[in-house]
């Protein structure tokens, strides 16, 4: 079947595409690719190489990260086990051992 998405006015799943646009036979409903294409992919939070991460994963550590307001330093390779995400531009709250909690930005860490 079609991967098209149903119509927002009417709720018809007869959608076709017009160029860059999505149309509604039955209600003559017109809306832009990019809004689908903007919403589907708002709350998607992907790792450096491209990977979906969710609450819970394990996660590496891909660079040496300095440690604000301290002299310490989260080493390349790290692990850090039962991330949870949240919004915002740190995407990944953790509790890292030997430093404790922390607030990560997903293109520096990789899925374990």
């Amino acid at each position: 079947m079609s991967d098209l998405p149903s119509c927002p006015a009417c709720g018809s799943t007869y959608t076709y595409e017009d160029g860059l646009m999505y149309v509604c036979p039955e209600c003559a409903h017109e809306w832009p690719q990019s809004e689908v294409a903007a919403e589907e992919g708002s709350d998607i939070i992907r790792d450096a190489n491209g990977n979906t991460l969710q609450d819970g994963d394990t996660v590496t550590v891909i660079k040496d990260l300095k440690v604000k307001g301290s002299s310490l330093v989260v080493k390349v390779g790290t692990r850090v086990k039962n991330i949870r995400l949240v919004g915002g531009d740190h995407d990944i709250d953790c509790k890292i051992d030997g430093i404790g909690p922390m607030k990560l930005k997903s293109e520096f860490v990789k899925k374990a």
